[in-house]
């Protein structure tokens, strides 16, 4: 197969900066591990982290290549509406985080998301949480990689199984070594070549089309008039859904990331990372502002390539394509390669966030003993390789990225979301609430997936919807869209199906389940009197480093 830039005059020099991003990752891989002392160093880096390195890593680590790619491709179809996914629903759940439960995780000094179910519930809760967890993170895995692989495929005409192998072994290796400190310095320097790069292909693309206003004069994409609308459009819907069911759907994307996010262990490692609670909470605040800032370029950079180039049969690369045709040759391979290096930032992130939440939470349920020092860190290692191997397996058999990343976050969202916010904020909240919520949310899933797939409101199923869709020759594989846009949509009303269980379930079993006191990771009581929380903190307290005997009141 031949690659798009085989025939790029200057493809050799692009290829000379992905083998160096390359070399530099596991560079900084082997000299962080030899940093690494504990599992506590390990996993949190020693909860050291500044602001200025929590929030890059948390948006680099979300940055990814089939994001920037995806968006792109996405808005050329459909405009904002099509990103309401990302980058709009992540920068929401970034800003949700730092207001409302980052400063708590903090301030507690866990190293696992799990560890906050661990502390507030019983042992099926962990397992769930954990399970949970690693299934999300499997998903994830499997999405980057392949993603990796098409990349391989459709840049260099490489085969994507070969492509896909070497990208996972290569950030499997350099995580396995370095863990959190070696992904938060990769992440920080990667920030600056993938949001520089994006910065000047849309400052590129803003001239070719006559600035801002040849950008917004005329503009439209190839399946929505108004480009620039969030909102479902009368008589058009969203995404092909109207009435109800277009709101629904409109609304479960904001929440498939916006909330299914926030009970990542990936987003709250970071913040736990970071020096202080002030440093954790800005640090959120930080990405969130970066993220929606560069994120919105992705897809700006879709619609003016739809008026600059409507009509285009493939639309995959068309990021990497505004890239050769707008900046000079050394901008184009330094920005490939950024593109290629931001797929591992978030791959490297995944695996150690699953790797962590084993060792740190499920194997202690299962041994009855809390692995401790150097066992405790080889066992995350391990874990690592684990991670990786399951998610190559995935990403070979499933051969999705799109559907993939929709999977992961949207397991969390009906799953964890509510026992999580509510045994934060809800003191009647307990174990029983927790379980019935979980399993009660993927049960309510299952049966609303069917539905709207078969049935739907007003008859308006999502098999008709794709159907037509497929007829107008807007998707290839009518039952496979179908399926996915119920998934969506069923995410909606598994999400109050979780919620009213665990009001009901544990309204009903206070004598049963009596709620438990929230601990920090030693054990001990978090201050009654510390109010519960916000992220509303002196924002000069986010760049001083704290003392250890102040750690426990900042």
């Amino acid at each position: 197969m031949e690659g798009l830039l085989t025939t790029y005059e200057h493809w050799w020099l692009v290829l000379v900066f992905i083998v160096i991003f390359f070399a530099v990752r596991l560079g900084v891989g082997i000299w962080a591990g030899t940093t690494v002392k504990s599992n506590e160093d390990y996993v949190v880096a020693g909860h050291r982290l500044p602001i200025y390195m929590a929030a890059a890593s948390i948006m680099a680590t979300w940055f990814a290549a089939e994001t920037l790619m995806g968006a792109s491709q996405t808005a050329y179809d459909y405009g904002f509406q099509g990103v309401v996914f990302d980058p709009f629903g992540a920068a929401f759940c970034l800003f949700l985080s730092g207001i409302f439960f980052v400063r708590l995780m903090r301030r507690a000094k866990y190293m696992t998301v799990v560890d906050f179910f661990e502390r507030r519930y019983n042992k099926p809760m962990i397992v769930l949480s954990v399970v949970a967890q690693m299934l999300t993170y499997f998903s994830w895995t499997a999405a980057q990689i392949v993603a990796g692989g098409a990349i391989a495929q459709g840049l260099f005409g490489i085969d994507s199984t070969i492509g896909s192998v070497v990208i996972i072994t290569i950030v499997a290796a350099y995580t396995s070594m370095g863990g959190m400190l070696a992904d938060t310095l990769l992440d920080f320097m990667q920030m600056f070549f993938t949001a520089g790069g994006i910065t000047l292909v849309f400052i590129s693309m803003l001239g070719a089309v006559g600035g801002w206003q040849g950008l917004v004069t005329g503009a439209g994409s190839t399946y929505v008039s108004n480009p620039f609308t969030l909102l479902p459009m009368a008589g058009e819907g969203y995404l092909g859904y109207t009435g109800a069911t277009g709101w629904m759907y409109w609304l479960a994307a904001w929440m498939a990331i916006g909330l299914g996010s926030v009970a990542t262990q990936d987003l709250m490692q970071r913040s736990m990372a970071a020096r202080n609670q002030a440093t954790s909470v800005y640090g959120s605040y930080g990405a969130g502002v970066l993220y929606l800032v560069f994120g919105v370029m992705s897809p700006l950079i879709g619609i003016m390539m739809y008026k600059l180039s409507p009509g285009m049969e493939d639309t995959s690369y068309l990021l990497v394509k505004a890239a050769m045709d707008h900046l000079s040759p050394i901008l184009t391979a330094i920005f490939i390669a950024a593109l290629t290096s931001a797929l591992m930032s978030t791959s490297d992130s995944s695996l150690l966030a699953g790797a962590s939440a084993v060792t740190e939470n499920l194997i202690p349920v299962i041994t009855g003993k809390k692995l401790e020092g150097k066992t405790a860190l080889w066992w995350t290692r391990g874990m690592v390789i684990f991670n990786g191997v399951v998610g190559i397996s995935i990403a070979l058999w499933a051969q999705t990225i799109y559907e993939l990343s929709v999977m992961a976050w949207s397991l969390l969202l009906v799953g964890l979301f509510v026992p999580f916010a509510f045994g934060m904020y809800w003191k009647k909240a307990n174990s029983w609430g927790a379980v019935s919520a979980f399993v009660g949310g993927f049960v309510t899933w299952g049966v609303a997936i069917w539905f709207f797939f078969n049935i739907g409101l007003g008859g308006q199923s999502t098999a008709a919807v794709c159907e037509f869709s497929a007829d107008l020759g807007v998707y290839s594989d009518a039952w496979w869209c179908a399926f996915w846009d119920a998934v969506y949509i069923g995410s909606f009303v598994a999400f109050f199906a979780s919620m009213l269980l665990m009001i009901v379930v544990s309204l009903c079993s206070q004598k049963i389940s009596p709620p438990r006191e929230l601990t920090d990771y030693y054990g001990e009581p978090l201050d009654p009197n510390f109010k519960l929380n916000l992220g509303f903190l002196p924002i000069k307290d986010a760049f001083r480093k704290i003392k250890p005997e102040e750690q426990e009141n900042t």
